[in-house]
Order: structure tokens, then C-alpha cells, then sequence
């Protein structure tokens, strides 16, 4: 049985997960976020050492670093862990499609849209080993194109495919995003066995909720999310989803978060001066 760390970050609202096998000492990390001030545009790691140190005090050694997807809500730490660990970085194969989207956004001369910035493109199905742990991997797509669930042992981690059963499901009107294919990614999640813990890559409290959550069952996600419960149907859910992504704004840190996530959470190279910089493309996102 996989033993489950949670941290959750209150900038980004991200769970962290430090996943580890307790027979081998070994471990993987989830979605791994590195701290990011907008607006001095500071890169620091105090959340992620935290974590490392912590891994290290429990005698853990980290052979992964895994995202769900290419977040457009904070920056991954993934490159600073491979860096600290020689973890290496996976993430859902189809991040060349995500690659390809938005490396013209940014200018990012140096991204191939060919993954190689990761040192692991899963498909559908895959397996891997943490340890004595087996994991494997479920492509579901909706809230991106490439997003992907890793279940470990009885674990599933489902980045953020759905949320918590009292907030509900992703958005999914990035590109590449489908309410369609969200719904589908989302049964085949409560397709799983019946005891499967569901840990999800983010929460947002609603009002009567005031601490957050990232664990819940199976049981309690069929039956109670608001979103997508059994009994909602497919065209129900994609009529709900559609309404609810037109009231939603970009989020706060997209344009950091996608420049660094493409390259697997390395900051963008130094340019002449030596110096790295984040890019603002202007006017190419959002209406005219």
C-alpha cells in the first residue's frame, strides 16, 4: 500500500504529493510547485526544500517527478527536483501537442515540441515501478489534451481532472480542452475498483467548506460530486460545463506557468545579458 504525503500550497491552491513505497524507501513526487512572486516576478524554492528535506529526514529516495499536465496555474518544480534528486521528470506523452501550441506564444525558440525536455512520455496504460509500488497510467484528457491520472497501489492521483465531490470538475476551455472528453476521462476514473482513494491536484474551498481537502473515495465522487454524479448525464454535464467555463477568467499565473511547464520546469535560458527573463505576449490571449 502506497504511503501518501499531501502539501498543499495556499498561493496556488496546489496539492504536492510525496508518494513512497514503505518497504523500499522509494518515492515519487506529484505536481511539485515552485514558489513564484508576480509581482517582483521572484523564483524562490522554500515549498519545495521543505518537502525534500522532508523526504530525506524519513530516509526517502525520490526516482520520480511526475505532473498530471502542464499546469497554467502555477510553475513546476520538477526541473529543480530532477536537479536536487536525479529524479526523473514524467508527464502524459501528448505534452508535444501542448509544446507545439504554445512554444509560437512565447517565442521559445529553444523548446522542440518532441517532449525531450522530460525524461518520460507516457501513454495510455503505461507502467512504471516506485519501489515495490506499481503504478500505471490512464490518459484523460478534457481539462487539457494530454492530461493523465497515475494510480498507485489504491491510489489515484487525477491532477485536475475532477475535485473535490463538493466543487466538482476542471475547466475546460484552454486549448485543447473538451467537456466531452472531460466526462468521459472522469467515468473511467469511477471505473476503477471500488476502494480507490482519489487525490485530487487542487482544492477550492467552497463557502460552507473552510478548510481545504484534497482526499476522497470513489463512492463519495459517484455519488455526491456536484458536478458529475452517477445519474448526470453526458449532454447534462457538457451543458453545466460549458456554462460555467464562459464565467471564468484566466487564471492569475498562466502566462508564467505555461513558459516554464513546457520546458519541464526549467526557467527560460539566459539571454546576452545573462540574465533570464518571463515573456508577456501582448494582446495574443483573450478576446481581441
Amino acid at each position: 500500500m502506497a504511503d501518501v504525503q499531501a502539501f498543499f500550497d495556499p498561493a496556488t491552491a496546489t496539492i504536492t504529493y510525496l508518494v513512497s513505497d514503505p518497504a523500499t524507501k522509494r518515492a515519487a513526487l506529484i505536481d511539485p510547485v515552485l514558489d513564484f512572486e508576480m509581482k517582483t516576478a521572484r523564483v524562490t524554492t522554500s515549498g519545495i526544500d521543505a518537502i525534500l528535506a522532508g523526504a530525506a529526514a524519513q530516509g526517502l529516495t525520490i526516482d520520480w517527478s511526475l505532473e498530471t499536465h502542464a499546469h497554467a496555474d502555477h510553475l513546476s518544480a520538477g526541473d529543480y527536483v530532477r536537479s536536487k534528486t536525479d529524479a526523473k521528470v514524467g508527464i502524459g506523452a501528448l505534452i508535444t501537442d501542448i509544446q507545439n501550441t504554445f512554444r509560437p506564444l512565447f517565442n521559445a525558440e529553444d523548446v522542440t515540441a518532441d517532449g525531450a525536455a522530460f525524461d518520460a512520455l507516457f501513454e495510455d496504460g503505461d507502467t512504471f515501478k516506485i519501489g515495490a509500488l506499481d503504478a500505471r497510467v490512464l490518459h484523460t484528457p478534457g481539462h487539457t489534451a494530454a492530461c493523465v491520472t497515475y494510480v498507485i497501489g489504491e491510489a489515484a492521483f487525477v491532477g485536475d481532472t475532477v475535485f473535490m465531490p463538493d466543487y466538482g470538475t476542471a475547466r475546460t476551455d484552454f486549448p485543447g480542452g473538451d467537456a466531452r472528453a472531460l466526462y468521459r476521462s472522469i467515468r473511467r476514473i469511477f471505473d476503477l475498483p471500488a476502494g480507490t482513494r482519489i487525490f485530487t491536484g487542487h482544492d477550492y474551498p467552497p463557502p460552507e467548506r473552510t478548510v481545504p481537502a484534497w482526499e476522497s473515495s470513489l463512492a463519495a465522487q459517484r455519488a455526491n460530486n456536484v458536478h458529475i454524479h452517477d445519474g448526470v448525464s453526458e449532454d447534462e454535464f457538457v451543458t453545466l460545463r460549458r456554462a460555467r467555463d464562459k464565467t471564468l477568467s484566466a487564471p492569475n499565473l498562466i502566462l508564467p506557468s505555461l513558459q516554464v511547464n513546457i520546458r519541464a520546469g526549467a526557467l527560460p535560458p539566459a539571454e546576452a545579458d545573462g540574465r533570464r527573463y518571463l515573456k508577456l505576449p501582448i494582446n495574443r490571449l483573450g478576446a481581441p
